[in-house]
Protein backbone atom coordinates (compact mmCIF):
# COMPACT_ATOMS: atom_id res chain seq x y z
CA UNK A 1 0.00 0.00 0.00
CA UNK A 2 2.95 2.25 0.58
CA UNK A 3 4.39 1.93 -2.89
CA UNK A 4 0.78 2.16 -4.29
CA UNK A 5 0.73 5.73 -2.38
CA UNK A 6 4.28 6.15 -3.60
CA UNK A 7 3.20 5.75 -7.17
CA UNK A 8 0.06 8.14 -6.82
CA UNK A 9 2.36 10.64 -4.94
CA UNK A 10 5.38 10.48 -8.40
CA UNK A 11 2.34 10.64 -10.91
CA UNK A 12 -0.04 13.37 -9.76
CA UNK A 13 2.94 15.11 -9.05
CA UNK A 14 4.68 14.45 -12.75
CA UNK A 15 1.14 15.83 -14.12
CA UNK A 16 1.37 19.16 -12.40
CA UNK A 17 4.98 19.03 -14.07
CA UNK A 18 4.26 18.57 -17.16
CA UNK A 19 1.16 20.66 -17.26
CA UNK A 20 2.69 23.55 -15.83
CA UNK A 21 5.64 23.38 -18.38
CA UNK A 22 2.62 23.46 -21.64
CA UNK A 23 1.23 26.11 -19.49
CA UNK A 24 4.28 28.09 -19.42
CA UNK A 25 4.80 27.94 -23.01
CA UNK A 26 1.46 29.72 -23.10
CA UNK A 27 3.58 33.16 -22.44
CA UNK A 28 5.27 32.63 -25.78
CA UNK A 29 1.87 32.46 -27.40
CA UNK A 30 0.41 35.65 -25.96
CA UNK A 31 3.75 37.15 -26.90
CA UNK A 32 3.28 35.92 -30.43
CA UNK A 33 -0.20 36.88 -30.23
CA UNK A 34 0.28 40.21 -28.84
CA UNK A 35 3.60 40.95 -31.26
CA UNK A 36 1.33 39.89 -34.78
CA UNK A 37 -1.60 41.83 -33.73
CA UNK A 38 0.10 44.83 -32.95
CA UNK A 39 2.52 47.36 -35.00
CA UNK A 40 5.98 46.29 -35.33
CA UNK A 41 7.02 49.51 -33.91
CA UNK A 42 6.20 48.72 -30.43
CA UNK A 43 7.17 44.91 -30.59
CA UNK A 44 9.96 45.41 -28.29
CA UNK A 45 8.35 46.63 -25.56
CA UNK A 46 5.57 44.19 -26.34
CA UNK A 47 8.43 41.39 -25.41
CA UNK A 48 9.50 42.61 -23.08
CA UNK A 49 6.65 43.25 -20.81
CA UNK A 50 5.56 39.44 -21.90
CA UNK A 51 8.76 38.12 -20.03
CA UNK A 52 9.15 40.35 -17.08
CA UNK A 53 5.41 40.01 -16.61
CA UNK A 54 6.14 36.19 -16.28
CA UNK A 55 9.40 36.58 -14.14
CA UNK A 56 7.72 39.19 -12.05
CA UNK A 57 4.15 36.66 -11.36
CA UNK A 58 6.50 34.01 -10.42
CA UNK A 59 8.35 35.67 -8.05
CA UNK A 60 5.25 37.97 -6.41
CA UNK A 61 3.53 34.45 -5.97
CA UNK A 62 6.52 32.29 -4.76
CA UNK A 63 7.18 35.30 -2.09
CA UNK A 64 3.63 35.75 -1.11
CA UNK A 65 0.59 35.17 -3.17
CA UNK A 66 0.50 31.27 -2.71
CA UNK A 67 0.48 31.38 0.58
CA UNK A 68 -2.10 33.93 0.61
CA UNK A 69 -4.37 32.12 -2.02
CA UNK A 70 -3.48 28.42 0.27
CA UNK A 71 -1.73 29.11 3.32
CA UNK A 72 -5.52 28.83 5.24
CA UNK A 73 -7.04 31.78 6.69
CA UNK A 74 -3.95 32.46 9.26
CA UNK A 75 -2.40 35.12 6.93
CA UNK A 76 -5.55 37.00 7.41
CA UNK A 77 -5.81 36.74 10.90
CA UNK A 78 -2.48 38.17 11.65
CA UNK A 79 -0.54 35.19 11.68
CA UNK A 80 1.61 36.01 8.19
CA UNK A 81 3.43 33.42 6.45
CA UNK A 82 5.51 33.77 2.99
CA UNK A 83 7.06 31.35 0.76
CA UNK A 84 5.52 28.52 0.76
CA UNK A 85 5.75 27.82 4.72
CA UNK A 86 3.65 26.19 6.54
CA UNK A 87 1.99 24.43 3.49
CA UNK A 88 2.84 20.56 2.92
CA UNK A 89 0.68 18.14 0.91
CA UNK A 90 0.48 14.51 1.19
CA UNK A 91 -0.88 12.77 -2.17
CA UNK A 92 1.55 15.07 -4.24
CA UNK A 93 4.93 17.93 -4.81
CA UNK A 94 4.47 20.95 -2.78
CA UNK A 95 6.69 22.73 -5.05
CA UNK A 96 5.15 20.90 -8.20
CA UNK A 97 2.00 21.99 -6.90
CA UNK A 98 3.27 25.66 -6.67
CA UNK A 99 4.72 25.45 -10.18
CA UNK A 100 1.50 24.58 -11.71
CA UNK A 101 -0.72 27.38 -10.26
CA UNK A 102 1.84 30.45 -10.50
CA UNK A 103 2.26 29.58 -14.61
CA UNK A 104 -2.16 30.24 -13.76
CA UNK A 105 -0.71 33.84 -12.32
CA UNK A 106 1.26 34.31 -15.31
CA UNK A 107 -1.51 34.05 -17.71
CA UNK A 108 -3.99 36.16 -16.54
CA UNK A 109 -1.65 39.18 -16.18
CA UNK A 110 -0.70 38.44 -20.10
CA UNK A 111 -4.30 38.98 -20.51
CA UNK A 112 -4.06 42.62 -19.63
CA UNK A 113 -0.82 43.13 -21.82
CA UNK A 114 -2.48 43.01 -24.64
CA UNK A 115 -5.60 45.11 -24.03
CA UNK A 116 -3.12 47.93 -22.52
CA UNK A 117 -0.94 47.39 -25.71
CA UNK A 118 1.28 49.99 -27.84
CA UNK A 119 0.52 53.01 -25.20
CA UNK A 120 1.69 51.73 -21.68
CA UNK A 121 4.49 52.74 -19.72
CA UNK A 122 6.59 49.61 -18.93
CA UNK A 123 7.27 50.11 -15.76
CA UNK A 124 4.03 51.53 -13.88
CA UNK A 125 2.58 48.46 -16.09
CA UNK A 126 5.12 46.24 -14.15
CA UNK A 127 3.84 47.72 -10.47
CA UNK A 128 0.72 46.66 -11.58
CA UNK A 129 1.42 43.01 -12.21
CA UNK A 130 3.16 42.78 -8.95
CA UNK A 131 0.47 43.87 -7.07
CA UNK A 132 -1.89 41.70 -9.12
CA UNK A 133 -0.23 38.62 -8.62
CA UNK A 134 0.54 39.40 -5.21
CA UNK A 135 -2.69 40.11 -3.84
CA UNK A 136 -5.69 40.62 -6.26
CA UNK A 137 -5.75 37.49 -7.90
CA UNK A 138 -4.60 35.01 -4.78
CA UNK A 139 -7.15 36.98 -2.32
CA UNK A 140 -10.06 36.23 -4.98
CA UNK A 141 -8.34 32.80 -5.55
CA UNK A 142 -8.80 31.89 -1.97
CA UNK A 143 -12.23 32.55 -1.72
CA UNK A 144 -12.91 29.78 -4.33
CA UNK A 145 -9.58 27.28 -4.56
CA UNK A 146 -8.32 28.17 -1.67
CA UNK A 147 -11.25 26.97 0.25
CA UNK A 148 -12.58 30.00 2.21
CA UNK A 149 -15.89 30.51 -0.17
CA UNK A 150 -15.98 33.61 0.88
CA UNK A 151 -17.49 33.05 4.38
CA UNK A 152 -20.23 31.23 2.62
CA UNK A 153 -21.17 33.26 -0.25
CA UNK A 154 -19.65 31.29 -3.40
CA UNK A 155 -20.68 27.96 -1.60
CA UNK A 156 -21.36 26.20 -4.53
CA UNK A 157 -19.24 28.21 -7.25
CA UNK A 158 -18.13 25.66 -9.79
CA UNK A 159 -14.83 26.99 -12.11
CA UNK A 160 -13.07 23.94 -13.11
CA UNK A 161 -10.13 25.54 -14.76
CA UNK A 162 -10.22 29.29 -14.45
CA UNK A 163 -12.96 30.99 -16.80
CA UNK A 164 -13.36 33.52 -14.10
CA UNK A 165 -10.90 32.73 -11.16
CA UNK A 166 -7.96 32.98 -13.77
CA UNK A 167 -9.62 34.64 -17.70
CA UNK A 168 -12.28 36.90 -16.34
CA UNK A 169 -9.58 38.51 -13.17
CA UNK A 170 -7.12 39.22 -16.04
CA UNK A 171 -10.42 41.28 -18.36
CA UNK A 172 -11.65 42.74 -15.59
CA UNK A 173 -7.63 44.15 -14.47
CA UNK A 174 -7.38 44.92 -18.23
CA UNK A 175 -11.16 46.80 -18.50
CA UNK A 176 -9.73 48.77 -15.32
CA UNK A 177 -6.42 49.83 -16.94
CA UNK A 178 -8.13 51.03 -20.19
CA UNK A 179 -10.93 53.07 -18.85
CA UNK A 180 -8.24 55.13 -17.40
CA UNK A 181 -5.33 54.80 -20.43
CA UNK A 182 -7.85 55.90 -23.15
CA UNK A 183 -7.32 54.85 -26.84
CA UNK A 184 -4.19 54.64 -28.92
CA UNK A 185 -4.12 57.79 -31.02
CA UNK A 186 -6.22 57.67 -34.41
CA UNK A 187 -8.45 54.88 -33.49
CA UNK A 188 -11.31 56.86 -33.12
CA UNK A 189 -12.42 59.90 -35.11
CA UNK A 190 -14.71 62.47 -33.72
CA UNK A 191 -17.60 61.63 -35.75
CA UNK A 192 -17.49 58.12 -34.15
CA UNK A 193 -15.60 56.06 -36.95
CA UNK A 194 -13.59 53.67 -36.42
CA UNK A 195 -9.88 53.55 -38.03
CA UNK A 196 -8.68 50.19 -38.35
CA UNK A 197 -4.77 49.29 -37.29
CA UNK A 198 -3.72 46.12 -38.50
CA UNK A 199 -1.17 44.00 -36.93
CA UNK A 200 2.25 43.40 -38.04
CA UNK A 201 2.39 39.54 -38.42
CA UNK A 202 -1.03 37.31 -39.18
CA UNK A 203 1.71 34.63 -39.37
CA UNK A 204 3.54 35.56 -35.69
CA UNK A 205 -0.52 35.56 -35.03
CA UNK A 206 -1.52 32.17 -36.08
CA UNK A 207 1.62 30.76 -34.43
CA UNK A 208 0.64 32.02 -30.92
CA UNK A 209 -2.49 30.79 -31.01
CA UNK A 210 -1.18 27.45 -31.50
CA UNK A 211 0.93 27.63 -28.92
CA UNK A 212 -2.25 28.93 -26.43
CA UNK A 213 -3.96 25.81 -27.83
CA UNK A 214 -1.25 23.87 -27.13
CA UNK A 215 -0.94 25.25 -23.92
CA UNK A 216 -4.00 24.76 -23.05
CA UNK A 217 -4.40 21.06 -23.05
CA UNK A 218 -2.01 21.28 -19.53
CA UNK A 219 -3.91 24.25 -18.41
CA UNK A 220 -7.51 22.41 -18.36
CA UNK A 221 -5.49 18.74 -18.45
CA UNK A 222 -3.30 19.38 -15.04
CA UNK A 223 -6.73 20.53 -13.27
CA UNK A 224 -7.56 17.47 -12.83
CA UNK A 225 -4.76 17.39 -9.67
CA UNK A 226 -4.61 13.94 -9.93
CA UNK A 227 -3.10 10.91 -12.35
CA UNK A 228 -2.82 7.99 -9.81
CA UNK A 229 -5.29 5.90 -11.16
CA UNK A 230 -6.83 4.69 -14.44
CA UNK A 231 -10.10 6.26 -13.30
CA UNK A 232 -8.13 9.50 -13.07
CA UNK A 233 -6.16 9.44 -16.23
CA UNK A 234 -9.62 9.07 -18.16
CA UNK A 235 -10.56 11.95 -17.01
CA UNK A 236 -7.47 13.58 -18.25
CA UNK A 237 -8.06 12.33 -21.56
CA UNK A 238 -11.86 13.25 -21.58
CA UNK A 239 -10.66 17.06 -20.28
CA UNK A 240 -7.95 16.81 -23.19
CA UNK A 241 -10.62 16.15 -25.58
CA UNK A 242 -13.29 18.71 -24.87
CA UNK A 243 -10.95 21.30 -24.66
CA UNK A 244 -9.56 20.61 -28.47
CA UNK A 245 -13.51 20.13 -29.19
CA UNK A 246 -14.42 23.73 -28.00
CA UNK A 247 -10.98 25.45 -29.73
CA UNK A 248 -12.35 24.04 -32.90
CA UNK A 249 -16.28 24.90 -32.46
CA UNK A 250 -14.92 28.11 -31.69
CA UNK A 251 -12.83 29.05 -34.72
CA UNK A 252 -15.25 27.39 -37.12
CA UNK A 253 -18.04 29.08 -35.39
CA UNK A 254 -16.04 32.77 -35.88
CA UNK A 255 -15.15 31.79 -39.28
CA UNK A 256 -18.94 31.49 -40.40
CA UNK A 257 -19.74 34.44 -38.80
CA UNK A 258 -17.70 36.72 -40.72
CA UNK A 259 -18.29 35.41 -43.68
CA UNK A 260 -22.40 35.53 -43.35
CA UNK A 261 -21.37 39.62 -41.51
CA UNK A 262 -18.77 41.18 -43.74
CA UNK A 263 -18.89 38.19 -47.17
CA UNK A 264 -15.16 37.42 -46.01
CA UNK A 265 -13.64 35.46 -43.55
CA UNK A 266 -11.34 37.60 -40.74
CA UNK A 267 -8.17 35.37 -39.76
CA UNK A 268 -7.70 37.07 -36.40
CA UNK A 269 -11.96 36.41 -35.56
CA UNK A 270 -10.67 33.23 -36.49
CA UNK A 271 -7.80 33.24 -34.50
CA UNK A 272 -9.74 34.83 -31.09
CA UNK A 273 -12.72 32.66 -31.74
CA UNK A 274 -10.27 29.76 -30.93
CA UNK A 275 -8.95 31.13 -27.77
CA UNK A 276 -12.67 32.00 -26.90
CA UNK A 277 -13.74 28.62 -27.22
CA UNK A 278 -10.69 27.57 -24.68
CA UNK A 279 -12.00 30.39 -22.01
CA UNK A 280 -15.48 29.31 -22.64
CA UNK A 281 -14.59 25.21 -21.63
CA UNK A 282 -11.77 26.41 -19.00
CA UNK A 283 -14.86 26.26 -16.32
CA UNK A 284 -16.09 23.38 -17.11
CA UNK A 285 -13.87 20.83 -19.27
CA UNK A 286 -15.17 18.00 -17.83
CA UNK A 287 -18.44 18.02 -18.46
CA UNK A 288 -18.22 16.45 -22.10
CA UNK A 289 -17.75 16.62 -25.82
CA UNK A 290 -21.46 17.77 -26.37
CA UNK A 291 -21.30 21.17 -23.51
CA UNK A 292 -17.52 22.11 -24.89
CA UNK A 293 -19.15 21.72 -28.35
CA UNK A 294 -21.80 24.35 -27.52
CA UNK A 295 -19.55 26.65 -25.53
CA UNK A 296 -17.15 26.93 -28.24
CA UNK A 297 -20.02 27.93 -30.90
CA UNK A 298 -21.54 30.13 -28.26
CA UNK A 299 -18.06 31.53 -27.70
CA UNK A 300 -17.23 32.07 -31.39
CA UNK A 301 -20.65 34.45 -32.19
CA UNK A 302 -19.64 36.26 -29.29
CA UNK A 303 -15.79 36.96 -29.75
CA UNK A 304 -17.14 38.78 -33.32
CA UNK A 305 -20.10 40.20 -31.58
CA UNK A 306 -18.07 41.78 -28.61
CA UNK A 307 -15.18 42.89 -30.90
CA UNK A 308 -17.23 45.20 -32.46
CA UNK A 309 -18.91 46.56 -29.69
CA UNK A 310 -15.95 47.37 -27.35
CA UNK A 311 -14.91 49.44 -30.60
CA UNK A 312 -18.24 50.89 -31.01
CA UNK A 313 -18.30 52.35 -27.60
CA UNK A 314 -14.39 53.13 -27.98
CA UNK A 315 -12.64 50.76 -25.63
CA UNK A 316 -9.52 50.27 -27.30
CA UNK A 317 -8.62 46.41 -27.36
CA UNK A 318 -5.65 45.94 -30.07
CA UNK A 319 -5.70 42.18 -29.33
CA UNK A 320 -9.27 41.53 -28.47
CA UNK A 321 -8.58 40.40 -25.25
CA UNK A 322 -11.76 41.58 -23.36
CA UNK A 323 -13.74 39.69 -25.60
CA UNK A 324 -12.06 36.24 -25.29
CA UNK A 325 -11.22 36.53 -21.78
CA UNK A 326 -13.88 38.73 -20.00
CA UNK A 327 -16.88 37.59 -22.02
CA UNK A 328 -16.21 34.03 -22.24
CA UNK A 329 -15.48 34.25 -19.07
CA UNK A 330 -18.23 34.96 -17.52
CA UNK A 331 -20.06 32.59 -20.53
CA UNK A 332 -18.17 29.55 -19.79
CA UNK A 333 -18.89 30.02 -16.21
CA UNK A 334 -22.47 30.56 -16.37
CA UNK A 335 -22.92 27.99 -18.67
CA UNK A 336 -21.79 25.21 -16.21
CA UNK A 337 -24.84 25.45 -14.14
CA UNK A 338 -26.18 24.54 -17.43
CA UNK A 339 -24.27 21.10 -18.10
CA UNK A 340 -24.12 20.15 -14.46
CA UNK A 341 -27.32 19.63 -12.61
CA UNK A 342 -25.71 20.35 -8.98
CA UNK A 343 -24.44 23.55 -9.65
CA UNK A 344 -27.37 26.46 -10.13
CA UNK A 345 -26.81 29.81 -11.97
CA UNK A 346 -27.39 31.50 -8.89
CA UNK A 347 -24.02 30.06 -7.42
CA UNK A 348 -22.39 31.24 -10.82
CA UNK A 349 -23.61 34.23 -11.05
CA UNK A 350 -22.66 35.19 -6.95
CA UNK A 351 -19.14 34.20 -8.04
CA UNK A 352 -18.47 36.16 -10.89
CA UNK A 353 -19.91 39.30 -9.18
CA UNK A 354 -17.76 38.82 -6.47
CA UNK A 355 -14.85 38.07 -8.20
CA UNK A 356 -15.92 40.58 -10.85
CA UNK A 357 -16.80 43.30 -8.27
CA UNK A 358 -13.71 42.52 -5.84
CA UNK A 359 -10.81 42.58 -9.12
CA UNK A 360 -12.03 45.81 -11.07
CA UNK A 361 -12.67 47.88 -7.92
CA UNK A 362 -9.11 47.21 -6.59
CA UNK A 363 -7.61 47.24 -10.05
CA UNK A 364 -8.87 50.73 -10.91
CA UNK A 365 -7.72 52.44 -7.56
CA UNK A 366 -4.16 50.76 -8.01
CA UNK A 367 -4.31 52.03 -11.75
CA UNK A 368 -5.47 55.27 -11.03
CA UNK A 369 -2.87 55.69 -8.08
CA UNK A 370 -0.38 55.32 -10.97
CA UNK A 371 -1.97 57.75 -13.40
CA UNK A 372 -1.68 60.25 -10.84
CA UNK A 373 1.58 59.68 -9.57
CA UNK A 374 4.16 58.27 -12.28
CA UNK A 375 1.85 58.26 -15.41
CA UNK A 376 0.70 54.72 -16.79
CA UNK A 377 0.32 56.14 -20.48
CA UNK A 378 3.75 57.52 -22.77
CA UNK A 379 3.67 60.69 -24.69
CA UNK A 380 1.94 61.26 -27.70
CA UNK A 381 5.15 61.56 -29.34
CA UNK A 382 6.51 58.42 -28.04
CA UNK A 383 3.29 56.77 -29.50
CA UNK A 384 3.38 57.90 -32.85
CA UNK A 385 7.29 57.24 -33.10
CA UNK A 386 6.87 53.38 -31.47
CA UNK A 387 7.19 53.23 -27.79
CA UNK A 388 10.24 50.68 -28.74
CA UNK A 389 13.17 53.23 -29.71
CA UNK A 390 11.86 55.29 -26.33
CA UNK A 391 11.13 52.73 -24.07
CA UNK A 392 14.13 50.41 -25.06
CA UNK A 393 16.25 51.90 -28.09
CA UNK A 394 16.22 48.91 -30.02
CA UNK A 395 13.56 47.50 -32.79
CA UNK A 396 12.02 44.75 -33.62
CA UNK A 397 13.44 44.76 -36.70
CA UNK A 398 16.36 46.85 -37.25
CA UNK A 399 17.19 46.04 -41.37
CA UNK A 400 14.02 47.31 -42.41
CA UNK A 401 14.05 50.61 -40.27
CA UNK A 402 13.24 53.70 -42.70
CA UNK A 403 16.56 54.82 -40.56
CA UNK A 404 18.67 52.18 -41.96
Amino acid sequence: MENFSDVQYILTSFLMLFAGALVMWMAAGFAMLEAGLTRTKNGVVILLKNMLLYAIASIMFYAIGYNLMYGGEGIFTGDIAFALSGINYSDHSLMADFFFQVVFVATAASVISGVVAERIKIWPFMIFVAFLTSFIYPIQGHWSWGGSALGGFMNGFSDFAGSTIVHSVGGWAALAGVLLLGARNGKYTKNGGVRPIPGSSLPLATLGTFILWLGWFGFNGGSVLAMGTKEDVDSIAGVFAATNMAASFGSLTAAIATQMLYKKIDLTMVLNGALAGLVAVTAGPNLGMFAASVDGIVAGLLVVFFVSFFDKIRIDDPVGALSVHLVNGIWGTLAVAIWNPEVTFMMQIKGIVAVGLFTFITSFILWFILKQTIGIRVTQEHEEEGVDLHETGLEAYPEFSKNN
